[in-house]
């Protein structure tokens, strides 16, 4: 089967108007937040649920029975059970909430079985994997979407919207941001590394860029007339983990003086062909709140996401270099997405991002059609880990960014929430 390319409707799933039917593999705690919206849509059907704990399983069933629907098959022999539901027949698309080094196996197995994959991020942790996810793509025509939610924020939407209204201008630099304390999810109960903690014992660099750059990537139009063309990265020196394990689980705790690799702020900036730069701040292991950090510059103003504010030369109002409030251009040019569909996003997660996440992967396999957040971007926004790794290792050092397009990014056209 050729690949499913941008703007193609050429593909064997599901027809248009019918019940999708999906399946999730993993439904811990992110798995359920994410079955729960595809239970909001009514032409989705569950048909099967994988985790390796049983238990998990067995409450996905009964919250599907309990919607309504008919009760999904479960699947919890092992890790590698999923294999064993990715070859039915009655599934169309597969929505992926695993550990992160399950994301590509899973994601793979689904495309060569037919299925829409659908991953939570990042869609893999090595560059290696990121090529294997295109070449599975591009073999088997079968698309695999990130399912990156704050690409569909509400002010990050309008912002999108601002953007190719051309309301900023030419964009020349941008900066973004994952910054949340995330400690508590790095260790159990008794300070046993869970698997953030375990990835943070061994890799200093950009852990998890995507939540950061998925929207940036947007307004950039990555993959689609420009993209990155190399990085450049450093850490700070490594002492929240430790701190964090004394304080809470005792000096005397087994794991309270491991050396983690991970420094507890990573700094990366990138250089795009048509001459922005992005800056990516990553820190989930300092005592925090939770902050996005984004801005946009262009040649006509700037959006500040933190202070929720916007200059715009030509349209200043409050006078010469003077903020103001974001709120008035939201509500001019709040995206069609959320004119249209902002009470059923409220009642998700990640401010309504989770709703569109999922209901863009459905219709797109409802559709015929490629999905808005394609193999190429999980490939190249993923890639940001393994690549800010290496750069910290090599005392920031410009690490070039695979082309994993192969040059379609010359003439790829931007599809992301086009209405």
């Amino acid at each position: 089967m050729a690949p499913l390319m941008l703007g193609s409707t050429m593909n064997v799933f599901a027809k248009k108007g019918k019940k999708v039917r999906l399946g999730f593999v993993g439904v811990g705690a992110r798995g359920t937040d994410l079955l729960k919206v595809a239970l909001s849509i009514d032409y989705v059907e569950i048909t099967a649920v994988c985790d390796i704990i049983e238990d998990r399983v067995k409450r996905a069933q009964k919250m599907v029975k309990d919607s309504g629907r008919k009760t999904p098959a479960g699947y919890s022999r092992g890790e590698e059970d999923f294999r064993r539901m990715v070859v039915r027949d009655d599934l169309d698309g597969i929505i992926i909430a695993t550990s992160w080094e399950w994301h590509t196996p899973i994601s793979i197995a689904s495309m060569n079985a037919g299925k829409y994959a659908g991953t939570e991020v990042p869609g893999t942790l090595k560059v290696s994997e990121c090529w294997e996810l295109v070449d599975a793509y591009e073999k088997t025509g079968v698309p695999c979407m990130l399912l990156e939610n704050y690409s569909y924020d509400r002010d990050r939407m309008a912002i999108l919207n601002m953007v190719r209204k051309g309301v900023f201008g030419e964009l020349t630099y941008c900066e973004c941001a994952y910054q949340h304390d995330t400690r508590n999810v790095k260790f159990g109960p008794k300070g046993e590394l869970l698997f953030r903690g375990e990835y943070a014992l061994h890799h200093d660099g950009n852990n998890y860029p995507t939540h950061a750059i998925g929207p940036i990537a947007g307004y950039l139009d990555i993959n689609r007339g420009n993209k990155f063309e190399y990085i450049t990265s450093m850490s700070t020196k490594s002492r929240g983990l430790n701190k964090y394990l004394k304080e809470k689980f005792g000096e005397d705790n087994v794991n309270a003086n491991l050396p983690f690799k991970i420094g507890d702020v990573n700094t990366s900036h990138i250089k795009c062909h048509n001459g922005e730069v992005v800056t990516i701040n990553y820190d989930t292991q300092s005592p925090r709140p939770s902050s996005g950090k984004y801005l946009v510059q262009g040649t006509k103003g700037i959006w500040e996401y933190d202070r929720k504010a916007v200059f715009l030369e030509e349209r200043a109002t409050g006078g010469v270099h003077k903020w103001e409030p974001f709120e008035k251009y939201r509500e001019e040019f709040e995206h069609p997405f959320w004119q249209k569909d902002s009470k059923a996003a409220m009642k998700t997660g990640h401010g309504g991002g989770d709703y569109f996440v999922i209901r863009e992967f459905v219709d797109a396999i409802r559709d015929k059609r490629q999905t808005p957040i394609d193999v190429y971007d999980c490939a190249t926004w993923s890639a940001i880990v393994e690549l800010s790794q290496e750069s910290v290792a090599k005392g920031s050092m410009p690490i070039e960014f695979p082309d994993f397009t192969r040059g379609k990014w010359k003439t790829n056209k931007p599809v992301f929430a086009l209405v």
